[in-house]
């Protein structure tokens, strides 16, 4: 029996956990001899801790959005000394300590993380030579923060080319280390309809992320007096955007509460002409398995942003830069065919830089190993 622990971060269901619970639901289906478990690594150090951080992050990326894209750019996406002598190292102690006793509990012969937060910790147990359990990054954005563990870490599936030639050059990474996966994404999503057949009106799928956070607001109420589009609304957690979306009583906006199956969103997917979304990066990468067209109107600072701007240059997003016209600029996308065209080849480009996808990486990790349970692998200091 061999056992694979997976390493996100925050009990909130972000992409972090979708990833991991993606590629647990494939070691599941095709590895019964394999045992997999996910811990969110900050409730396992303190859960008061967990909560603390987690609705401070959600409050302050509400409340100064500004500040917090500033503080991240600056300590958690720009390679910073400040980050490795001032931010991260005094606590570094206690994570590693708590980090350690986790291991010893749940003894994995594998640990993937889909968060950047457990690699770097797991990255300084392997520099210091007290861990030798292999490791592998799962990227969950279109780009890798400087929190990420890099040079110890003994595998990564990164979301791009660019982000492989970033570890081969920068971080001096040997590239049979490196696999070219895009952000994993359920196998469910990589089933195309048979058909996909123009709808009247044009129904548009509006997705403002688990919490409901984005300005979708501004762009449904300048809809409620068009019948252009027929909206089906996903408005995650908040209770406060579907409540006032019913209370409008629309025929042609619908809102739809959380929603967890990965089929019954497939299926709202294939019912889709478009989506309007936020650029994160599972569900950017969602859509680009299914070629509908993407659009965007705001993004959260932080990660999104960074998202965003790559997604942006390589054309594989349009944005609505003014929500009372997104209309206008949408049905003009969505009628040139040209444009479309135009569009579905730059998806395909992106693919085409994909070795193969993370559950085929993670299967070779996987068979590659013994299948019996191994000696463990923390060495003492």
């Amino acid at each position: 029996m061999m056992k694979v622990l997976f390493l996100p971060l925050f009990q909130m269901n972000t992409g972090h956990h979708k990833v991991a619970d993606t590629l647990i639901d494939f070691l599941h289906r095709q590895f019964p001899w394999v045992e997999s478990k996910k811990i969110d690594f900050l409730s396992y150090c303190n859960e008061l801790m967990e909560k603390m951080v987690s609705g401070a992050y959600l409050r302050w990326i509400r409340s100064h959005p500004a500040s917090y894209h500033r503080v991240y750019k600056t300590f958690m996406y720009e390679e910073s000394l400040r980050l490795e002598f001032i931010s991260f190292e005094p606590w570094l102690p206690y994570f590693e300590g708590k980090m350690k006793k986790m291991l010893e509990q749940e003894r994995p012969d594998l640990i993937v993380c889909t968060h950047s937060f457990p690699s770097r910790i797991l990255q300084q147990l392997k520099r210091k030579k007290v861990l030798a359990i292999p490791v592998v990054n799962v990227y969950t954005d279109f780009f890798m923060n400087s929190i990420w563990g890099k040079r110890f870490i003994d595998y990564h599936f990164v979301p791009h080319q660019e982000a492989k030639g970033e570890l081969i050059v920068k971080h001096g990474i040997d590239e049979r280390r490196i696999v070219v996966t895009g952000i994993p994404v359920h196998d469910t999503f990589m089933k195309m309809p048979e058909v996909r057949r123009r709808r009247q009106p044009t129904h548009v799928l509006v997705a403002g992320g688990n919490q409901g956070l984005g300005n979708m607001t501004a762009f449904l109420r300048a809809a409620r007096t068009s019948t252009l589009f027929r909206y089906s609304v996903l408005c995650g957690a908040n209770k406060q955007l579907y409540h006032e979306i019913a209370s409008w009583q629309l025929p042609h906006i619908r809102p739809l509460p959380y929603i967890n199956s990965p089929e019954e969103m497939n299926q709202l997917y294939d019912e889709a002409d478009a989506v309007i979304t936020k650029p994160g990066g599972v569900t950017i990468s969602e859509l680009l398995h299914k070629r509908i067209p993407i659009f965007t109107i705001d993004c959260l600072p932080g990660q999104e942003r960074i998202n965003w701007q790559y997604l942006r240059r390589n054309g594989l997003i349009y944005h609505l830069a003014e929500p009372g016209n997104g209309e206008r600029k949408m049905i003009r996308l969505l009628t040139d065919d040209v444009e479309k065209n135009r569009f579905f080849r730059r998806v395909s480009d992106y693919f085409a830089g994909v070795e193969k996808t993370g559950q085929e990486a993670l299967a070779e990790v996987v068979t590659a190993m013994p299948q019996q349970r191994m000696a463990w692998r923390v060495l003492r200091p």
